[in-house]
């Protein structure tokens, strides 16, 4: 592998001519230029970027630590940020935490070895104050660490009454709601916009309310489970669309048919809920806006530029499917 120092020897020019005309710094004659780009690409010259970037304290790559990457959306949510990222001359590491805080804590530490120049995080594990402490830009997607902290989501409480509201509209008398972990922001936000619709209703129990931990199995579990204690359900909200596509196995395993007898609606708007048989009716957050707005936001932090805010909400919509 050709070294620069190769490089400068076959163009007949010093180590430091060449390194000016790699970073485009200092002043380089046409003539020089042409004579050290032909002997760069005669040798296959490639720079080391290991080298590059401890030498800059920079490296064109950002860090993406997700928390579960066998949830259909965040996959999604990755692939936008580094559509964007890649046009915009950045390369992504992604790191998939768990759910685990010393492991993303560990992620946190790795990256920054890395010298990567910015992270984008969805996380409820990494702390407030471990962001805080860091001294290259983050920004915050799906789950809200602080409100200075720029952050980027959607309405996820409006977004919860649309899709009570729906099955309300559409006869289902008594609807129950399969909700997120308790320690993610969203998922509460999500519980309490269902609970707004149907607190003042006579049949509503708080029984009618189960945690399926934003996974498809434990949806199953859950919602069997319900379904056993209450054979009155005939709607149900889950607080994303694997819980749904759980809620809907579950339904079929206790020989409910999907929408006749029990109508399902999920939220997110994965691909996953076109592929269902029915189809899941869903709230859909707009997936690739949302990763290219934070893949935008923490470029422009990198580069030393300002934002317009640090809150960035993201309007969602209801998509009519076949499960309800």
């Amino acid at each position: 592998m050709a070294s620069i120092r190769d490089v400068a020897k076959h163009a007949s020019v010093s180590v430091a001519t060449v390194s000016r005309v790699l970073n485009d710094k200092g002043y380089v004659s046409a003539e020089t230029r042409k004579k050290v780009e032909a002997a760069i690409a005669e040798l296959n010259y490639r720079p080391n970027e290991v080298a590059r970037s401890l030498f800059k304290k920079q490296s064109k790559t950002i860090g993406l630590i997700l928390p579960d990457i066998m949830n259909p959306f965040f996959p999604e949510l990755a692939r936008a940020i580094e559509d964007t990222a890649s046009k915009l001359g950045y390369t992504v590491i992604l790191c998939n935490s768990d759910e685990d805080e010393e492991k993303a804590q560990r992620y946190v530490d790795v990256l920054l070895q890395k010298y990567v120049d910015g992270i984008i995080i969805s996380s409820n594990t990494i702390q407030e104050k471990t962001i805080r402490e860091l001294t290259i830009p983050v920004v915050c997607i799906d789950r809200e660490i602080s409100k200075d902290i720029p952050t980027i989501v959607v309405d996820n409480k409006n977004g919860a009454r649309m899709a009570t509201r729906f099955l309300r509209e559409k006869g289902r008398r008594k609807i129950a709601h399969i909700r997120g972990p308790l320690d993610i922001v969203n998922a509460n936000e999500r519980c309490e916009g269902y609970r707004e619709v149907v607190a003042d209703e006579q049949w509503f129990r708080e029984s009618y309310i189960v945690n399926g931990n934003y996974r498809m199995e434990t949806a199953t579990e859950a919602v069997l489970e319900l379904l056993r204690q209450h054979s009155e359900i005939d709607g149900i909200f889950a607080a994303n669309d694997t819980m749904a596509i759980g809620a809907m196995k579950a339904a079929y395993q206790h020989g409910l048919k999907v929408p006749e007898e029990i109508s399902i609606i999920g939220f997110d708007g994965i691909a996953l809920g076109k592929a269902s048989i029915p189809e899941l009716t869903t709230i859909e957050q707009p997936l690739y806006e949302l990763g290219q707005k934070a893949a935008k936001v923490l470029i422009k932090l990198i580069k030393g530029q300002n934002i317009e805010k640090t809150f960035y909400q993201f309007d969602v919509q209801l998509v009519e499917r076949d499960s309800t």
